[in-house]
């Protein structure tokens, strides 16, 4: 069955190539679908989807808003596609290209030879590197028309690379211009992959490759000619050479200024002239060009590819931030501040308040375990399952068992979540609290004194037979329950062990007790700066203040409050 890529232009004039294997390949705006393109206007979330029948392509449109069309004709219904065909969505314009060097490119092998292990296995062979090409006035000044050959090639490669290309194109390229200089009809680029040659264009087929002439270009830098095979002592021994009545040949090395990063294979098999030492210097030279281009290519491709990791995560991270509070909630009787600063541009805390009709006030904080994009997945899913299950009020110990229940199986072996679940009535001042492996909350009284509430159950997702228990502290009027995670008592300076710590925030909650919940936020945030020295914060960081009444102290206005 012949293979198939879709060769995708989009309109900031970059193209993609996506190889057809799966048997539907979804395209549109949401990350969901196969092919994703979330900044193109006109694209539906998911507009249309490639499928497999057989042998035959076919495209059919999901509903679009805008519409698809097979070489500028709307399809209403499925549409077969024949290879050139293309298709157009918002606004891609998508070609089916046949595959033709897949098979061809699979089909090279390193085969070892019974000279391997010699100091220097050819005898009479040209091995020279790149050096003695770059150095002093070349060695054809005196043949015209062999230097002109020479240059007009070295132009040509020159600005054939010199485009925007992508990588898969370019290889292609570099070989046909290589075969093109030295008038050669065979020929394989590979390139350094993991510790092994893997090839990336070829023409002609069943390469089998000595392995002495992989060790002289890769391992020594040097560029290989064999002029005729049959006198080579290091190659008679080879049926690869003999099957395919290898005459001669040439092997250079893609070298950058520090690295050999894969190699050009070329051989004359059923012909008279072989290659010559021209034909080697010229070839040494290009293959030097390519490589540099080829790595340039590859930078280009790994910043593209973070740009849009970088754009993708921003936008992620504006996603996560609306999950979060984006104001006090209006409970009152209480006073109630929140903060939250992920070490990354997502991250795994969470917190929310969940205010009833009763008066009474729901308050969670979670940490998921790890930072970054995964831990953002579980925590927008536990945002989701709380929401739920705190929609009615509930005892924390319930909703935690509840949660729990619905958490296992869902976390990875890896991950695990803490979490504090508190439900505070504002009119009594009587606090229910439980705790999942969490930090332990603060107590804090308005004259200032502090008591930890050392309440841990069993982390989330873990075990789904965990039970958890209700405790209950009372609030007075002034008095503060403060929540935090370990990257606010965790913090530490750079290159030291010695963490903020737990009665370090005590002292600093009881010193500034008086605040309001805000400013009380402030002064922890800039008393662990103080500590860490302004290090880069290595945790998710996450801070809760519910006070009962209000605090006496002037409200100031203050740049690091929370919410």
């Amino acid at each position: 069955m012949p293979a198939f890529q879709l060769v995708i232009d989009q309109a900031d004039e970059r193209t993609l190539q996506y190889p057809l294997e799966a048997e539907r390949v979804h395209v549109g705006r949401s990350t969901g679908n196969e092919l994703s393109f979330p900044e193109d206007p006109r694209l539906s979330r998911t507009h249309l989807v490639f499928e497999r029948r057989g042998d035959v392509w076919l495209v059919r449109d999901l509903s679009s808003k805008n519409g698809t069309f097979v070489n500028g004709h709307r399809v209403m219904t499925e549409h077969p596609l024949a290879a050139g065909d293309v298709v157009s969505a918002g606004e891609l314009s998508m070609r089916l290209a046949e595959v033709e060097a897949a098979e061809t490119a699979h089909s090279v092998m390193i085969v070892s030879d019974e000279a391997e292990g010699e100091e220097h296995p050819f005898s009479k062979t040209v091995v020279a590197d790149l050096g003695s090409f770059l150095k002093g006035p070349s060695a054809m000044a005196d043949q015209p028309d062999v230097a002109r050959k020479q240059m007009e090639a070295l132009v040509r490669a020159g600005r054939e690379l010199a485009g925007l290309r992508p990588l898969n194109e370019l290889f292609e390229l570099i070989l046909d211009l290589s075969l093109s200089a030295v008038s050669a009809r065979r020929g394989v680029l590979m390139l350094l992959e993991e510790g092994k040659l893997s090839p990336k264009a070829a023409k002609g087929d069943n390469f089998r490759i000595s392995k002495a002439v992989c060790e002289q270009v890769m391992e020594h830098r040097k560029s290989l000619l064999v002029k005729d095979t049959q006198f080579e002592q290091a190659l008679m021994s080879s049926h690869s050479i003999a099957a395919e009545a290898v005459k001669s040949l040439i092997a250079v090395p893609l070298q950058t200024n520090n690295d050999v990063i894969g190699l050009i294979y070329l051989d004359t098999p059923h012909i008279i002239a072989p290659f010559t030492e021209e034909d080697l210097s010229l070839l040494t030279v290009m293959a030097n060009v390519a490589a540099i281009r080829l790595e340039h290519a590859r930078l280009a491709a790994v910043e593209q590819a973070e740009r849009i990791m970088q754009r993708d995560l921003e936008q992620a991270g504006e996603i996560q931030k609306g999950l979060l509070p984006d104001a006090p909630p209006d409970a009152p009787g209480l006073e109630v501040a929140g903060f939250n600063e992920p070490c990354r541009t997502v991250g795994g805390d969470y917190y929310d308040f969940f205010p009833y009709p009763d008066g009474r006030l729901a308050v969670v904080l979670a940490d998921v375990a790890g930072k970054g994009m995964p831990a953002s997945l579980m925590m927008s899913s536990l945002h989701a399952r709380s929401h739920l299950l705190l929609e009615e009020p509930a005892s924390p110990a319930a909703f935690l068992t509840r949660l729990n229940r619905s958490m296992v199986g869902f976390c990875p072996a890896n991950r695990f979540i803490t979490m504090a679940a508190i439900l505070v009535d504002p009119a009594t001042g009587s606090v229910q609290y439980a705790s999942a492996g969490h930090n332990p909350a603060v107590l804090v009284r308005a004259n200032g004194e502090t008591e930890l509430i050392r309440d841990s159950g069993l982390i989330l997702g873990i075990l789904k037979v965990a039970a958890y228990e209700d405790h209950t502290v009372q609030l007075s009027d002034g008095d503060l329950l403060v929540l935090y995670s370990d990257g606010i008592s965790e913090a530490t300076r750079a290159g030291e062990d010695e963490e903020f710590g737990e009665e370090r925030l005590c002292r600093v909650l009881g010193a500034n007790a008086h605040l309001p919940a805000a400013q009380l936020i402030d002064a922890v945030l800039r008393a662990r700066a103080h500590f860490t020295q302004h290090a880069p914060n290595f945790d998710d960081a996450t801070l809760v203040v519910i006070r009962r009444g209000r605090s006496k102290a002037v409200p100031t206005w203050s740049t690091l409050s929370g919410v």
